[in-house]
């Protein structure tokens, strides 16, 4: 890990414990090294950092272009392993720079739903994760982030210290036969694959 990064996510790592009683449930289940993907869905501005500090190992982001324009932590960004797109469309450069790393064997967090919750509830996927999986084929491990929305929701204007809880599943695996067929039919089933398997991912209750 580079510096930015090592301060980012210990930062990251102390604020989680302190203001939102963090936990993670299924930590073994992310691979320690190779490519992968971190299928998660999205209820808020904090769910990228808590993704990261969900695993052990050095991670890659997809975020908006425009976060590069913020002060300080604008130019900071690019060395905590961000890859900026452009929101007002399909960012092919983007997708292509994930799908260069994650083939290196790096790992990298999608969002499938593409943007934040509205209203905390679980949305269609997109077919952009589809696309890095066949362009990939490496293992997708399943998270869903629970408390996200109630401490930080997209429409507000400060923080709530709720509790946040991120379960992770276990990993997913596409055969050639899963990825073969029309290109955005295909897109389309993994994307959706994935995101059944996220909804599926419940809080195990208290023994």
């Amino acid at each position: 890990m580079g510096l930015a990064y090592q301060i980012g996510y210990y930062l990251s790592r102390a604020v989680a414990n302190c203001c939102f009683d963090y936990r993670v449930i299924g930590r073994e289940n992310i691979p320690h090294e190779g490519g992968v993907i971190l299928a998660m869905n999205h209820e808020s501005f904090l769910d990228p950092p808590l993704a990261g500090i969900a695993c052990d190992r050095e991670i890659y982001y997809l975020a908006r272009k425009s976060l590069l324009q913020w002060p300080i932590l604008g130019r900071l960004f690019p060395k905590m392993n961000v890859v900026p797109v452009d929101e007002k469309g399909g960012d092919m450069s983007a997708l292509k720079t994930v799908i260069r790393l994650v083939k290196d064997g790096n790992g990298t967090v999608i969002f499938p739903e593409g943007t934040r919750s509205r209203d905390g509830k679980l949305q269609p996927a997109q077919s952009g994760l589809g696309l890095i999986v066949s362009k990939t084929r490496v293992p997708v491990v399943p998270m869903r982030i629970f408390g996200a929305f109630e401490a930080f929701p997209a429409h507000a204007r400060k923080l709530h210290l709720s509790p946040i809880t991120i379960v992770i599943g276990k990993p997913m695996f596409f055969a050639p036969e899963d990825i073969a067929g029309e290109p955005k039919e295909v897109y389309r089933r993994i994307s959706e694959a994935v995101m059944a398997r996220i909804a599926a991912l419940q809080i195990p209750p208290c023994p």
